[in-house]
């Protein structure tokens, strides 16, 4: 192959003779480039979406076991303490978050009117018992006198009878006969009285003379005020009802009045502690009462405690609302519920404590797994 120069460039002579330039050759080479560029590049986006379309369903068909909420808060049993009788505030024994244990006294009332109010029924329960023992002993006595007053009016009536046989005849005067009957007639009288007196007494046994003490309705009405006055007494010392920590005990002093009912301060139990979760209500399809549960509380990052999914709500949040909606006009517009449901803590750090309000996050194991006939 011969080669000439021209101011044009340099000259060549392919094969069949043709003479070409360097610069054709060029423009042949990057056609062979763009070609190969334009045929690899829909190849690359079709595997791309592809590849991404692949990943999704990968992801969607082993992604279904679980559930994540992060609409989660720990709750714990909360109360707060007040007591059913009014009074003033004698001593308050714990501090603010004081630990207590239940039975433990937290604060008392003075006990001045209850201690007098118990003696007083006390003095009455007495009363009461001396009250039926003396009708029991005035009954019986009565009694006693009831069958020697009958005696004494069988007696006077047969006087009056044989009186009544003999005055027409003479042998007894008008003064005598009258005597007789006035006689027997009072003596009947005095016997319907101890019979009326006997009555009485009989009544406050309840119509049964050997009717036990306890059983009498007067005794149960005294030891009922009495049950009710160290009732009283008893709840003037308000104790823990659970173990917890107090909170707020600033609020009651000693020298305040505390009315019945007015909550004095919380106390919120450190035993009774569990997870609340609300996730929506499109993520409980496969959702149930027992399913395992990983919780993460935002307090403490890196610690995972295990739990069990103890109840899901019968109603979503809203409806428990003072308004709740009532969508029966044409602009309604669809919103997604959430649905409170109830997390039991099984096991985690026993070191860490869990406070009433913590902010957590919640993996929900159902075990469900999808299958590509879903799609389908």
């Amino acid at each position: 192959m011969s080669q000439t120069s021209s101011t044009a460039g340099v000259v060549t002579r392919d094969a069949e003779g043709r003479e070409t330039t360097g610069r054709d050759a060029k423009q042949r080479s990057d056609g062979r480039s763009r070609g190969s560029s334009k045929l690899l590049r829909p190849v690359l986006m079709v595997g791309g979406v592809l590849l991404i379309l692949l990943a999704v369903l990968l992801y969607w068909l082993f992604s279904g076991g679980s559930v994540s909420v992060t609409d989660t808060y720990i709750k714990a049993a909360r109360v707060n303490l007040s007591t059913d009788v009014s009074g003033l505030v004698d001593q308050v024994d714990v501090k603010d978050h004081q630990t207590v244990t239940k039975g433990q006294i937290l604060f008392r009332l003075q006990p001045t009117r209850f201690v007098v109010a118990e003696d007083q029924a006390q003095a009455k329960l007495a009363e009461v018992k001396q009250q039926i023992e003396g009708a029991r002993h005035s009954y019986q006595a009565q009694i006693a006198k009831i069958k020697v007053q009958e005696a004494v009016v069988e007696n006077d009536r047969l006087n009056y009878q044989r009186y009544a046989s003999l005055v027409h005849g003479g042998g007894v005067t008008q003064s005598d006969y009258d005597n007789a009957k006035y006689k027997y007639q009072g003596a009947e009288a005095n016997l319907a009285a101890m019979k009326a007196q006997a009555g009485v007494d009989l009544a406050k046994l309840s119509g049964d003379p050997k009717i036990h003490l306890a059983d009498t309705p007067q005794y149960k009405a005294a030891a009922a005020a009495l049950a009710a006055a160290q009732l009283n007494y008893r709840h003037s010392i308000v104790r823990a009802p659970f173990d917890g920590v107090v909170t707020e005990t600033e609020k009651l002093q000693p020298g305040m009045y505390l009315p019945a009912g007015t909550a004095a301060f919380g106390l919120v139990s450190n035993r009774d502690v569990w997870v609340r979760a609300q996730p929506k209500e499109t993520a409980l399809t496969w959702v149930k009462p027992g399913d395992k549960v990983k919780i993460h509380v935002d307090t403490y990052p890196g610690k995972l405690w295990h739990g069990v999914v103890a109840s899901i709500s019968p109603a979503s949040g809203s409806s428990f609302s003072i308004l709740p909606a009532q969508n029966s006009s044409g602009n309604w517009v669809k919103v997604v519920q959430r649905i409170p449901l109830r997390v039991n803590i099984t096991d985690g750090p026993k070191h860490l404590v869990l406070r009433n309000g913590m902010t957590a996050e919640v993996d929900i194991i159902t075990g469900h797994q999808h299958k590509l006939s879903n799609l389908f």
